[in-house]
């Protein structure tokens, strides 16, 4: 199939989202709106994609993938005015046929847009029209149709009469042009509206009055025009993805035994006989193997979980987790650490750009960061790596089989080694080699009968003060 091109149009202030940011950087799902459609066009095999920027876009271009280049519209004045702001980019691509798409419609996705692409190629269209069929169409620009079923215009609802307000087929703001007419059209383009706009829409109508072209792509999934122009709309938009995500790991074997609170990643995998708890939230790419237990309240940031894990009530970003791990509850582990088969973390455990081996254990209130950690580890209540200066972060080891007592401090870079044993209460500043016992605490006195004395002395001492 004839290479493709594609204009995103990302300028929307979103002024009714009541953010500071551009209404295309609203999620759907943890992921901005406008990566959905950068996105779909990739896996469309579109890799040459210009999006249009308006205020912001300082915020917008660092989550563009870099096949994308931006143009700015300073001042928005219509979807046919930001399509004129990437004239050069059409002109760069007269070969191809050019995609205008909404920086703010996640749900018109590779399928759809191949279908489109290939009934413009073989129609010869100058102009294709994704449609939609809404069983409640308000609000949505109508698709006017000839009796022999050619498009000839779309109607915005304000301008419809009562019978084109009765039509359910609705543009879904996205669109298929051939080049030279794209670029021909937008020279005719007028803004003698109420609006004082240029309407790309109003190129369909050149089109049919130049007799030119025009066909209508019509999607069976209603979902390609939705899209969000304030928050309640993209509260819908999340519950409408995550329904889409539940139901897709259900058909993949995943159990839930409530679904409240959960939410799932459209890059999420999850293996089968796995059960996500109530308030999981899967974000980002993340990988879990089979039969895990995740949840309940459980966060899992663009993280790899093995086979057979138990997770819960933990929050885990960027990290690697083997098979059979136990995580929790109250756990967080933080970006960079990698933890092997086996490995136990207990509650309240926080585990920071480091690496565990297999069947290491960490039962409880602890803290581990910039450190390498063997296999068949125990490390005791209470221990700290110690690994941060004020000024510099140091990293520590420690051999396979040692035993951590209770209450240690290992003052970072120190080297445990392998079977080495450190007692309970110690602060470690030194390497401790294998075999050793480290012993780094102050030796323990008794004093017979001292607590008799201290007291009559505090009580001659404040009677003292009263009589002064």
């Amino acid at each position: 199939m004839t290479k493709a091109c594609a204009i995103i149009l990302a300028a929307g202030q979103g002024t009714r989202m009541k953010s500071k940011y551009p209404k295309a950087l609203c999620q759907v799902l943890f992921k901005p709106m406008i990566n959905w459609v950068t996105d779909w066009c990739l896996k469309a095999g579109i890799e040459e994609i210009c999006v249009v920027t308006g205020q912001g876009a300082q915020y917008l271009e660092p989550v563009l993938p870099k096949q994308c280049c931006t143009v700015s519209q300073p001042q928005q004045l219509g979807t046919g005015h930001a399509v004129m702001m990437a004239r050069s980019f059409i002109g760069e691509h007269r070969s191809s046929p050019i995609l205008v798409l909404n920086g703010d419609a996640p749900f018109v996705d590779d399928a759809i847009l191949n279908q489109a692409l290939e009934q413009h190629i073989e129609q010869q269209a100058q102009v294709t029209v994704i449609t939609a069929e809404l069983g409640n169409p308000a609000g949505y620009g109508r698709i006017v149709r000839a009796q022999d079923g050619t498009v000839q215009a779309i109607v915005e609802e304000r301008d419809a009469t009562e019978s084109q307000r009765a039509i359910c087929e609705v543009n879904s703001g996205a669109y298929c042009f051939d080049a030279d007419f794209l670029l021909d059209g937008l020279e005719k383009l007028g803004c003698k509206n109420a609006q004082g706009e240029y309407y790309l829409t109003d190129l369909v109508g050149i089109a049919v009055s130049e007799r030119k072209k025009v066909c209508a792509c019509r999607s069976r999934d209603e979902k390609v025009a939705l899209g969000a122009n304030d928050r309640a709309g993209l509260l819908k938009l999340n519950e409408i993805a995550n329904k889409i995500e539940v139901d897709r790991l259900l058909e993949d074997g995943v159990n839930f035994y409530c679904t409240d609170g959960v939410v799932i990643s459209p890059d999420a995998v999850v293996g089968r006989d796995t059960t996500l708890g109530p308030g999981t939230q899967l974000k980002g790419h993340v990988v879990i193997g089979e039969d895990c237990d995740i949840g309940p309240s459980t966060i899992i940031e663009n993280s790899t979980i093995g086979n057979g894990c138990q997770i819960h009530s933990s929050f885990i970003e960027r990290s690697v987790v083997g098979s059979g791990v136990r995580i929790g509850p109250n756990s967080h582990l933080r970006p960079d650490s990698v933890l092997g088969d086996g490995v136990k973390i207990g509650n309240f455990v926080e585990i920071k750009n480091s690496t565990l081996g297999e069947k290491t254990s960490v039962a409880h209130l602890t803290y581990i960061g910039d450190s390498d950690f063997g296999s068949h580890i125990n490390v005791g209540c209470g221990v700290v790596t110690v690994n941060y200066n004020g000024y510099r972060k140091f990293r520590s080891k420690v051999g396979d089989n040692a035993f951590i007592g209770c209450n240690t401090n290992l003052v970072s870079p120190v080297h445990v080694g392998a079977d080495a044993y450190i007692a309970a209460g110690s602060t470690i500043t030194s390497d401790v080699q294998s075999n050793e016992l480290a012993i780094a605490r102050a030796r323990q006195v008794n004093k017979p009968d001292w607590v008799e004395g201290y007291r009559q002395r505090e009580l001659e001492k404040k009677q003292q003060s009263k009589g002064k």
